[in-house]
């Protein structure tokens, strides 16, 4: 066999990178814009469809076909998000109830974050200036470690195993034709 050679000459242009690390404090605070639990419950529970709908028997079917069965999960979790961010919600309490370890971490965290915002004093750390919503922050990050001691990882990943097997069931076998066809879907979605 004849040996192959190849040329393998030539210049290759490595693109520069900046080698400065990309975090700083400053930035902490655009995470201040986010929405608090409460107003996603309202934005979800305003956009929840009628609970008889939801959980009615007689609208569960088999698929015909696998492209009908992809349609029709794609469509149940359009159709029925906030429903399913609910049910996500109430496995989570439920989770969160039995575990009477994690319930008392969090509200020790709910305690001393209502405390520093009582007192609105900003603290000096290595000459830094913390406001009352750094330390805040900070309080939620130290306690990060406790909550994995206590199980909340583990209850975490139940629940999002739990409410994917829920949520996917009802996804694959909820009959979305039944209720909605492609000529009302748009007005129904207008109306809610």
């Amino acid at each position: 066999m004849e040996e192959v050679k190849v040329d393998m000459s030539g210049e290759m242009n490595v693109p520069l990178t900046d080698t400065k690390s990309q975090f700083d404090f400053a930035s902490l605070s655009q995470w201040q814009k986010l929405p608090s639990p409460l107003e996603i419950l309202q934005i979800v529970r305003k956009s929840i469809r009628p609970w008889s709908e939801f959980i009615n028997t007689s609208n569960f079917k088999t698929a015909a076909s696998m492209q009908r069965l992809t349609a029709r999960f794609v469509r149940n979790l359009d159709y029925f998000k906030s429903n399913y961010i609910f049910v996500f919600i109430v496995l989570m309490i439920y989770c969160l109830i039995t575990s009477p370890l994690i319930l008392i971490v969090l509200a020790a965290v709910a305690f001393a974050s209502h405390k520093i915002r009582q007192l609105q004093a900003s603290v000096s750390i290595f000459g830094h200036q913390l406001s009352t919503s750094h330390q805040i922050m900070a309080i939620n990050i130290a306690s990060l470690p406790i909550l994995f001691l206590v199980g909340a990882g583990s209850a975490l990943f139940w629940t999002l195993g739990a409410s994917c097997f829920v949520i996917s069931l009802h996804a694959f076998f909820y009959n979305i034709d039944a209720i909605v066809t492609e000529d009302t879907e748009g007005f129904l979605a207008e109306v809610v």
